[in-house]
């Protein structure tokens, strides 16, 4: 085995570390709050009067 191969191999052992950390993270207990927050975002703005500064 070369040195590249070897390279490539623990980068890619890397990557998925990485990954499967990310994914223990966002699963977390720790992290629901948050998460929850952010879900709710999309909705928070659905309850201000329009402007009605429509371009047509």
């Amino acid at each position: 085995m070369d040195l590249q191969t070897l390279l490539r191999a623990l980068v890619t052992v890397l990557a998925f570390v990485c990954f499967v950390g990310i994914c223990i993270w966002a699963y977390s207990s720790r992290a629901r709050k948050g998460m929850d927050e952010a879900a709710q975002l999309p909705f928070l703005d659905d309850d201000k009067p329009d402007s009605g500064d429509k371009q047509s």
